[in-house]
């Protein structure tokens, strides 16, 4: 797993010059890293599934909507046969 490395002392300054006071820039340093090592790296296989798996779903319904307007155009077709033939 890959982490995320900063300058924590460079971080705390950024903040203090910011006009944080340092016990509140500490902990706001504190709880970055608490979530940065919570974090969950994505990997190009999370990807890789979720795009096939868009991919399948727009496959579908793509065929849903050709079938619908073969049969729509069926429909036509013989509506117009019938009041042309008669």
């Amino acid at each position: 797993m890959s982490s995320l490395v900063f300058d924590t002392h460079k971080f705390i300054r950024r903040l203090r010059e910011a006009g944080i006071e340092e016990k509140h820039a500490e902990a706001i340093v504190e709880a970055f890293q608490a979530a940065q090592s919570e974090m969950q790296p994505v990997t190009r296989d999370y990807f890789d599934v979720k795009l096939k798996s868009e991919i399948e779903s727009a496959k579908s319904d793509l065929i849903k909507w050709v079938a619908g307007l073969l049969i729509a155009q069926a429909a036509l077709v013989a509506a117009l046969l019938k009041l042309f033939t008669h």
